[in-house]
Order: C-alpha cells, then structure tokens, then sequence
C-alpha cells in the first residue's frame, strides 16, 4: 500500500498553494538548505519547488 503524503503550505503567493486548504498541490516538492544558516530550526531550509504565483498573470 502507498502512503499518500499531505504537504500542508500557508505561503499564499505559491502558485501551487490552495488557500482554502491550506495545502500544497504538487506531489512532490524539493526542499533545500539555505546558504550558512545553520540554527537547528525549520528557518534554515525552505521548498524550492516554490513559484510566484504573480508571475503567472
């Protein structure tokens, strides 16, 4: 049986954000180390799978 994966996502200005939801649509994103951040925390990483959604106009 495959799990189904729930990527949730408040950045609204991601073109694959669902507001409504509160949840990413893609199946999969990339997450990816920020440069010379290392604080333990979520800060030091983000998703780059990330697209302005006002480019898409």
């Amino acid at each position: 049986m495959e799990k189904k994966q729930l990527i949730k996502c408040t950045v609204a200005s991601c073109v694959y954000n669902n507001s409504e939801k509160n949840k990413c649509e893609l199946q999969s994103i990339q997450v990816e180390p920020l440069n010379e951040v290392e604080t333990g925390t979520p800060d030091e990483s983000m998703c780059a799978s990330y697209e302005c959604d006002c480019c898409n106009d």
